[in-house]
């Protein structure tokens, strides 16, 4: 019995010191699939927290969105760590809608462990787990990489003065897309530049 995956909810948000919106449904599609090769290496903020990208193996190929197993190549792996030492393993992929660009981030495994998951004494319990997504606003890849993050209370109150924006509900008073894929991307497209959706900016420096 495989166990499904969930977003580390903390350690994400510890990215931007906030809660970020996450999504029952990927952005991303082999349609709109990207890659660019100067993501890949190791980028720093102030404090030292650290963001390094790598090229997916074909051991990530089964984490991956229904659809993009064959293209694994074209994701990447996404290994965070905070000041303090506290770490993250995602996936990311790069979307690329219209003109612009965004990362669909999810769990590269699960939060304890797939290992301790498959022993604990609850097997039945990890079943209530979902894999989630979260997305990133991608501004720049050059001698900077600049994205903006989302974030849970902003995207609350896009939510009050626009209803109808985009499916959503709330999960002990944590916002979750529960939109589907095709309605996600026109809605990341058309607030693509809302700080109500993409706040937090986030400005990293290449470490040599």
């Amino acid at each position: 019995m495989k166990t499904k995956k969930v977003l580390f909810y903390g350690l994400a948000a510890l990215m931007a010191g906030c809660v970020p919106v996450v999504s029952l449904h990927p952005l991303v599609s082999s349609d709109n699939l990207a890659f660019d090769e100067r993501l890949i290496g190791v980028w720093v903020d102030e404090p030292e927290t650290t963001w390094e990208f790598a090229r997916a193996t074909s051991a990530d190929a089964e984490a991956l969105p229904d659809g993009l197993g064959d293209a694994v190549e074209k994701a990447y792996r996404l290994d965070f760590r905070d000041d303090e030492g506290r770490k993250g393993a995602f996936l990311a992929c790069l979307v690329k809608l219209d003109d612009k660009l965004f990362l669909d981030v999810f769990p590269r495994t699960f939060p304890s462990g797939e290992e301790e998951a498959e022993k604990t004494d609850l097997p039945y319990n990890t079943l209530f787990f979902v894999r989630a997504h979260s997305f990133v606003r991608v501004l720049e890849i050059g001698n900077q990489l600049k994205m903006r993050l989302t974030d849970d209370e902003a995207f609350k109150k896009l939510i009050e003065a626009e209803p109808n924006a985009v499916a959503s509900t709330s999960v002990d008073g944590t916002a979750v897309l529960t939109a589907s894929s095709e309605s996600l991307r026109a809605f990341a497209l058309k607030h693509a530049d809302d700080d109500r959706f993409f706040t937090n900016e986030v400005v990293l420096t290449r470490k040599p």
